[in-house]
């Protein structure tokens, strides 16, 4: 299997090219479109055919490549059913298979982080998007986060998932690349809590700051623009 976890510095955004092998149909996970062309250099060399690209929400810390992405190759955009995205070609809904050539993924949905928020499960690895960081949780505070919904999704569904199950998440600010559900559980501060309670008081007080490009990225993520019109 190729399995290719790229990071972009400016977002910290984790993006994930994965195939079943070379001269084979690939899919994509979570891209950002200043790292278009990188991509499309990797599956030229890799010969690969790229047939869906998956969004596991609307960003908020960077634009998509979804867009780009498919005028460059035609492939199918893939979004949750709750995605306010416009130019998504498939919506897909909880427990959903996701297939390309000799892989598959089933779409979980873990709002919280936002109403849009999709997990996508592949065998032994979970990608999380932002509901699920390592050793840290999606903030909640904006795009109709949910405090009440992500603790359901962490504690309720991806946490009930085999404890060795590789986490994959949309981002990570410590150079860390994946853990497991059952790392996860022991470590991660947010999660050591008792009740939805004691968790709504530990994300009511991080006082984050606003995403720097907040008000241009969602609005170009629920249009979808491409290279040719981005403006950052």
């Amino acid at each position: 299997m190729i399995f290719n976890q790229l990071f972009d510095k400016k977002s910290h955004t984790y993006t994930y090219i994965i195939s079943s092998g070379k001269g084979r149909e690939a899919l994509i996970i979570d891209p950002v479109i200043e790292k278009t062309n990188e991509y499309l250099k990797i599956l030229k060399s890799l010969e690969l055919k790229l047939v869906k690209v998956i969004d596991t929400h609307i960003h908020a810390d960077h634009v998509s490549a979804l867009n780009e992405l498919n005028k460059k190759t035609k492939c199918t955009r893939i979004m949750g059913d709750k995605s306010p995205s416009e130019v998504i070609d498939i919506r897909v809904k909880d427990n959903e298979k996701i297939k390309i050539e000799n892989i598959e993924l089933t779409s979980i949905y873990t709002p919280g982080h936002t109403k849009c928020s999709y997990s996508f499960l592949m065998k032994d690895r979970v990608f999380t998007g932002d509901t699920l960081l390592i050793n840290g949780t999606g903030r909640t505070d904006f795009q109709g986060g949910s405090t009440k919904d992500q603790y359901e999704s962490i504690f309720n569904i991806l946490l009930k998932l085999p404890e060795k199950t590789l986490v994959y998440p949309a981002h990570d600010y410590n150079g860390k690349k994946s853990s497991s559900i059952f790392n996860e559980k022991k470590n991660n501060p947010r999660l050591q809590v008792n009740s939805l309670n004691e968790y709504e008081e530990i994300m009511n007080n991080l006082k984050l700051d606003r995403p720097e490009l907040m008000d241009y990225n969602v609005p170009a993520n629920v249009k979808g623009i491409t290279l040719e019109k981005l403006k950052i």
